[in-house]
C-alpha cells in the first residue's frame, strides 16, 4: 500500500512540474512576441485603497441632494423632495390612484408601520401587504402579482445615484425586486457622499451581523442584449421613484 501512495505522489509531482514547464514555455513566447523582458515579481502597490483626501471627501447636504437627484434621474428614475412622511404617504396615494393599482407590498419596517398606508390605499381599492406577517403565505408569489413595492433606504450615495437596501426577515428583497413600481424612501440623514462611507459598516459588523443581502438600486431595471438593444424592467421594477424626505 505505501508503495502505490508513494508511485502516485510521484506521479503528481511530475504532472505539476510538467505544467510549470508548459506555462513558462507560454509566458517567454509571449514576452519574445511582445520583444521585452518577463516580469517575474510581483509589482509594487506603494497605495492600497482610497486616498486619504478621498475618504475626507464629502458635500454639503444640499449638494448631496441635487447630486442624487441628478446621477439617478440619468438612470431613468424618478426623484421626489417631500418634506416629511406624510408628504410621501400622500404622494404614493395619488400614484396609486392614476394607476390604479390593486396589490402594494411593503416591508415590515416600523417607519413604514407608522405611516398607514393602508388606511390611505384601501379606500381607493389597493390592498396593501406586509412582508412576511403571515407566515402561511407565499410572499414571494405576493410581490410578483403587487403592483407597487415600498421600501425605506439603509443608506443612498449621492455620487453614484444609488440607494442601498438591506435583506432580513422583515425586509426581503422581492419587496424591491418583483414588483412592476417600486418606491424607495429615503431619510435625509441616511444620504451621504460616497460609497465609501456605507461600506465600511458591514465591515465593522462582522461576518456574523452581515444581512441576508445588500442590494444597490440605481434605478429601474435596465437590461441589454448582444446588440445592444436595451429594455427596461425585465428583471425587476420597470420604474423607480426615490422619495427624498425630510
Amino acid at each position: 500500500m505505501a508503495k502505490q501512495v508513494d508511485s502516485h505522489e510521484e506521479w503528481l509531482k511530475q504532472l505539476a512540474e510538467e505544467s510549470r514547464r508548459k506555462q513558462e514555455t507560454f509566458m517567454n513566447g509571449i514576452a519574445e512576441k511582445l520583444r521585452r523582458p518577463r516580469i517575474t515579481s510581483a509589482p509594487e502597490h506603494p497605495f492600497r485603497g482610497a486616498p486619504d483626501f478621498w475618504k475626507a471627501f464629502e458635500w454639503p447636504l444640499e449638494e448631496r441632494i441635487d447630486r442624487f437627484e441628478a446621477n439617478f434621474k440619468a438612470a431613468g428614475g424618478h426623484v421626489e423632495r417631500l418634506a416629511d412622511m406624510e408628504a410621501a404617504k400622500r404622494f404614493i396615494a395619488d400614484k396609486a390612484e392614476a394607476l390604479s393599482a390593486k396589490y402594494v407590498i411593503r416591508q415590515n419596517q416600523p417607519e413604514l408601520n407608522e405611516l398607514g398606508l393602508e388606511g390611505a390605499l384601501e379606500p381607493l381599492g389597493a390592498a396593501v401587504r406586509v412582508w412576511n406577517n403571515d407566515p402561511e403565505e407565499n410572499w414571494r408569489a405576493r410581490a410578483a402579482e403587487s403592483d407597487f413595492g415600498v421600501v425605506i433606504a439603509d443608506y443612498a450615495a449621492a455620487y453614484t445615484g444609488s440607494v442601498t437596501v438591506l435583506s432580513s426577515k422583515d425586509k426581503g428583497r422581492s419587496v424591491s425586486l418583483l414588483p412592476t413600481v417600486l418606491f424607495v424612501l429615503i431619510p435625509l440623514e441616511r444620504l451621504k457622499t460616497r460609497l465609501g462611507e456605507i461600506l465600511p459598516d458591514f465591515d465593522a459588523a462582522g461576518r456574523e451581523a452581515l444581512p441576508a443581502g445588500i442590494h444597490f438600486i440605481s434605478g429601474p431595471s435596465r437590461s441589454a442584449d448582444i446588440e445592444n438593444d436595451l429594455t427596461i424592467g425585465v428583471h425587476g421594477p420597470g420604474v423607480v421613484y426615490a422619495l427624498m424626505i425630510g
